[in-house]
C-alpha cells in the first residue's frame, strides 16, 4: 500500500513537472525562433545532420513505418483517456494534466528532432536570391517555359502527344531510385546533399487522401511517408520534398524548390517529367490568381497527355472530397504561422518567388533588378 501510494506521488510530481516544463519550453521557442543565425550554426548545420542520421540510420531499414505505429497509438491512447472520462472513471483534470504533460514531452521531442529548422536562415539567402517582387510579364515567362519543358518530356516518354504518361516502377522502386536526384545537385550545393534514406509506404494513406496530403515527414521518427493512393505522375516529385524535408528544410516553399531541382536532375525521365510537371502547376495556377486570360491560353498549350495526367489528379480529388478537408488545412495553416512561416499553408505557392530568382540567375528569365548570374550553374543548360 504505501509503496503504491509513494509510486502514485512520484508519478504526480513528474507530471506536475512536465506541466510546467511545457510553458518554458513554448516561451524558449519563441526566443530561439528570433535568431535563425544561432539555429542554422549550431542546429541546422550542427546537431541535427547527427540526430537525422540516427533515427534514419536506426529505423530506414524496417520495411513499415514506426512512426505511424507512434501515431496509432498516440490516437488510441488519446481515445482511451477520453472514453473512461465518459465512463466517468477519470476525472477532467487528471485527464487535462496528463495530457499536457505528453504534449510537453511531444514538443521537446519535436523541436529537438527536427521543428528548430523551421526557423532557419532562409534558402534564399544561401542561394542569393534577390528579386523579392516579381510581374506578371516575368511569371508568364517562367510559365511558357516550364510548360515547354513538361510537354518536351511527356513527348518523350509516350512517343505522342495524346498519350498519357504511364511510370512504370513500383514504389519501392521510386524509393530506391530518388537519392541519385541528391546526387547530382549536391555539386553544385554541398548542404542539399542526402544520405541514409528512410522514405515508405504510409500506413495512412486513405486518411491522407481524405485530407489531401501526398507525403508527410514524422518529425519523431525522421520517416519520409508517401501516400500510395495519389497519382504515380506525381510521385518522384513527393518524394523529393519529403526527402528535403528530411535534410532539414522545413519551410514548404524551400522543400518543394529543393524536391524540384533533385527530380529535375534525376538521371530518369520519368522523375524529370514529375518535377516539371509539378513547378509548371505552381506558375500555371499562380497565373490564374492573377489573370484568367492568360491562364486559359496557358492551359490550352498543354499537350493532350498532360491534360489527361490532370484530369486523374482531379478524379482522385472528387473520390475523396469530404467537408473536413478544409478544416483541416486550417488547422495546418495556423501550425505553419505558429512556426514562423507567415504565409501558413499559402508557402506552398511561395516556391514560385525561388523558381523566378531560379530561372533568372541562369537567364531564362530577365529581371532588371537581378544581379548577374554567376557562371556556375546547376544545368550544363537549361535547353538541353
Amino acid at each position: 500500500m504505501e509503496k503504491t501510494l509513494f509510486l502514485s506521488m512520484k508519478k504526480i510530481k513528474l507530471r506536475t513537472i512536465l506541466v510546467g516544463l511545457l510553458f518554458v519550453q513554448l516561451l524558449l521557442i519563441q526566443i530561439t525562433a528570433t535568431y535563425p543565425l544561432f539555429i542554422e550554426t549550431y542546429y541546422s548545420n550542427g546537431i541535427y545532420p547527427y540526430i537525422a542520421q540516427f533515427w534514419r540510420g536506426m529505423l530506414g531499414w524496417i520495411p513499415f513505418s514506426i512512426g505511424d505505429i507512434f501515431i496509432f497509438t498516440l490516437i488510441y491512447l488519446l481515445i482511451k483517456s477520453i472514453f473512461r472520462l465518459f465512463k466517468k472513471k477519470v476525472s477532467f483534470k487528471n485527464v487535462l494534466l496528463n495530457g499536457l504533460a505528453w504534449a510537453s514531452v511531444l514538443l521537446f521531442f519535436f523541436y529537438i528532432n527536427w521543428g528548430f529548422n523551421y526557423f532557419r536562415v532562409p534558402l534564399s539567402e544561401k542561394l542569393n536570391h534577390s528579386i523579392k517582387e516579381y510581374t506578371n510579364t516575368e511569371l508568364e515567362t517562367l510559365a511558357i517555359y516550364l510548360v515547354q519543358k513538361t510537354n518536351s518530356l511527356q513527348l518523350e516518354l509516350t512517343g505522342k502527344d495524346s498519350l498519357k504518361v504511364v511510370v512504370p516502377y513500383n514504389y519501392t522502386e521510386l524509393y530506391n531510385m530518388a537519392p541519385k536526384g541528391y546526387q547530382t545537385i549536391k555539386n553544385n550545393y554541398p548542404f542539399l546533399a542526402y544520405q541514409t534514406p528512410s522514405i515508405k509506404n504510409s500506413l495512412m494513406s486513405t486518411f491522407q487522401s481524405y485530407i489531401g496530403v501526398g507525403g508527410y515527414l514524422n518529425p519523431i521518427s525522421g520517416e519520409a511517408h508517401v501516400n500510395i493512393n495519389g497519382v504515380k505522375t506525381s510521385a518522384p516529385n513527393t518524394i523529393s520534398h519529403e526527402m528535403a524535408h528530411q535534410i532539414g528544410y522545413a519551410a514548404e516553399n524551400e522543400a518543394e524548390f529543393i524536391g524540384f531541382l533533385a527530380s529535375t536532375h534525376h538521371p530518369d525521365t520519368f522523375f524529370k517529367y514529375s518535377g516539371y510537371k509539378n513547378a509548371m502547376l505552381h506558375s500555371v495556377f499562380e497565373m490564374k490568381r492573377r489573370d484568367t486570360v492568360i491562364f486559359k491560353r496557358l492551359l490550352k498549350q498543354l499537350n493532350t497527355g498532360i491534360k489527361k495526367d490532370l484530369e486523374d489528379n482531379r478524379a482522385m480529388y472528387l473520390k475523396y472530397k469530404n467537408p473536413f478537408e478544409p478544416y483541416v488545412k486550417k488547422g495546418y495553416n495556423l501550425f505553419l504561422k505558429s512556426n514562423k512561416q507567415k504565409h501558413g499553408i499559402h508557402s506552398y505557392n511561395r516556391m514560385v518567388l525561388l523558381l523566378i530568382n531560379y530561372y533568372a540567375q541562369n537567364e531564362v528569365i530577365k529581371h532588371k533588378e537581378q544581379t548577374p548570374a554567376k557562371k556556375e550553374s546547376i544545368e550544363a543548360t537549361l535547353h538541353s
